[in-house]
């Protein structure tokens, strides 16, 4: 009788990685530099350094990236933001984008 070999099969799981999405800042009249970098500074986790930089595009340019994140981080932090700028009665309003 024949000898029984066993065959081992590899099956691939292919994970696709969570579409990313930029968290794009507004400028307005009304919002203060210091609330905008408290905010990126808090709510973004980003440096001193990071979050003037960041202000400044928003300043100059109109807007600004506050960072990138998947779609459900993302507006977890657009809550949180609008929430605190509503508080202090800035009109702070961020979108996004998808990558």
């Amino acid at each position: 009788m024949g000898e029984k070999t066993l065959v081992k099969e590899e099956q691939k799981v292919k994970v696709n990685r969570p579409k990313l999405y930029k968290v794009i800042m507004h400028n307005d009249d009304y919002t203060t530099m210091e609330f905008v970098i408290e905010i990126l500074r808090d709510i973004f986790s980003k440096s001193v350094p990071e979050a003037t930089m960041i202000m400044l595009d928003v300043h100059k340019k109109g807007s600004g990236i506050a960072g990138v994140y998947p779609y459900d981080i993302a507006v977890t932090k657009i809550t949180q933001v609008h929430n605190e700028a509503n508080q202090k009665g800035f009109p702070l309003k961020l979108s996004l984008k998808e990558e």
